[in-house]
């Protein structure tokens, strides 16, 4: 496939090969864009924010509710297009397709809810001739840098608010999994976006990364990554506005009076899901004494249920890690866990780019296991004796993004909603559980801002204030 800069399809004699994970296969290539792509991407879209800003919000919703229309038509290819250049199962594209489509759709609805209020100037001594309100207006053209665990609907989650706000974007896709993000590209050109004010660039972050970020034309960078490349941005980017989802190394607590079976479902799934590879996904696992062995045994007996394999299989549970590279990674995670005393439930063992999904308990808070996020099919059990203890240890990390918590005790729900320190909690589900129009963002390293469409267009525009002196 080709990137999208200036209103055209372009293509280079350096390639990137995009490769599926599970087993190497080229399935595609894209260009390798340079530092002077960028450059013209963001004079593009210069022009871009100039035609979107200008033009009338009904032509908005009409092009991403179409768009939105023309990825229900898609939606098998674009499944088999997410499940054949990532990790996720077959069964977990549809799922993430579904959910892109509801993104793109509500950024189309909200598009029309982009409000202002009147302001009470008579309310200031000497102001009682005044009246006035404010309205939010664009900010100009937008970085957005996505990343490869849901290659679709994270950068809808960028793409739809953008262009509802009236900006323009130069994005730049994971360079695992660009082959998502240029068919979306494609399916909003072919809903009718004006082409300048989407700019698509492919290539290494090394490479390209610092000239998104550091030019004075772009107003706004909004990253999805992990917290070290995300400071670095923020050294880089200068005077202007960031929004930063950064990940978490997620805490789920499970009261001796919930409901065992629902928990244990609940929590394998939010461990497991998408290999792991989920910023809300479940990592450490707070478990009341009493009910603790059976949460146990009959946790690593649904883990060892999973079937693991090629993920385009139907029948498959969890599939490979998105590179053979990572998969070592989190192999040696667990293995300097075990070495520290930790002990191992199930699973552990790696194969190619493939890790069993692994449960394990007593793990050292010193280890990077128990601190911080590894983003694999790795979970830790831990006991303890009461909700204060629980609270203590869940709140004990530098990330804050989302916790769960099963109890059928309002009580306990509430003291818990109002002591854990992150960004969300749910409450008997575990923490992988996220709608696309509720404000999504964490707290300490978590990162900056909040993402969710109605949300999302407030970091993606400004108010203006009105007065008028009668």
């Amino acid at each position: 496939m080709k990137m999208h800069i200036n209103g055209k399809w372009i293509d280079k004699d350096e390639k990137i090969e995009v490769k599926n994970p599970f087993n190497g296969e080229v399935i595609d290539t894209v260009p390798a864009g340079t530092p002077e792509d960028v450059k013209k991407a963001i004079d593009a879209a210069v022009e871009g924010y100039e035609i979107n800003r200008n033009l009338p919000v009904h032509k908005r919703v009409d092009i991403l509710l179409k768009a939105a229309e023309l990825m229900r038509g898609r939606h098998e290819e674009l499944s088999r297009t997410i499940a054949t250049e990532g990790s996720k199962t077959i069964k977990e594209a549809r799922g993430e397709v579904t959910r892109a489509i509801n993104t793109i759709t509500l950024s189309g609805e909200e598009a029309k809810r982009i409000l202002g209020e009147t302001i009470p100037f008579d309310s200031m001594p000497g102001a009682e001739n005044r009246v006035g309100y404010y309205y939010r207006f664009p900010i100009g053209v937008i970085a957005a840098i996505t990343p490869f665990n849901d290659p679709l609907n994270l950068v809808a989650h960028k793409l739809g608010p953008i262009i509802a706000g009236g900006n323009s974007v130069v994005l730049k896709p994971a360079t695992v999994t660009p082959l998502s993000a240029l068919k979306l590209g494609e399916i909003l050109l072919d809903a009718g976006l004006p082409p300048k004010i989407l700019n698509i660039v492919t290539g290494y972050g090394d490479v390209i990364g610092d000239a998104f970020v550091t030019d004075e034309r772009v107003r706004m960078v909004t990253f999805t990554g992990g917290p070290e490349a995300g400071k670095e941005i923020i050294k880089k980017a200068g005077l202007k506005k960031i929004a930063m989802e950064l990940g978490s190394n997620c805490p789920v607590i499970v009261m001796d009076d919930c409901d065992l079976e629902k928990a244990v479902e609940s929590c394998v799934s939010g461990a497991f899901w998408a290999v792991g590879q989920n910023c809300i996904g479940v990592q450490r696992l707070y478990v009341q004494k009493n009910i603790y062995d059976t949460f146990e045994k009959k946790f690593v007996e649904r883990t060892e249920k999973m079937k693991v394999g090629f993920q385009l299989d139907e029948d498959t549970d969890m599939g490979p890690m998105i590179t053979e590279a990572e998969a070592k990674r989190v192999e040696e995670w667990i293995k300097e866990a075990v070495n520290a005393g930790g002990k191992l439930l199930t699973g552990g063992e790696r194969k190619g780019s493939v890790v069993q999904p692994t449960v394990m308990k007593d793990v050292p808070k010193n280890c990077r296991l128990g601190h911080e996020e590894v983003f694999g099919p790795v979970v830790i059990l831990y006991k303890i004796d009461n909700l204060d203890e629980a609270i203590k240890e869940a709140n004990d990390v530098v990330y804050g993004l989302h916790a769960g918590i099963f109890t059928n005790d309002i009580k306990t729900a509430f003291k818990a909603i109002k002591e854990i320190d992150v960004g969300g909690i749910m409450i008997n589900d575990s923490s992988d559980y996220r709608i696309d129009g509720m404000p999504f963002g964490g707290v300490k390293n978590s990162g900056l801002g909040r993402e969710g469409i109605k949300f999302s267009l407030q970091e993606m525009t400004e108010p203006k204030v009105v007065c008028f002196n009668l």
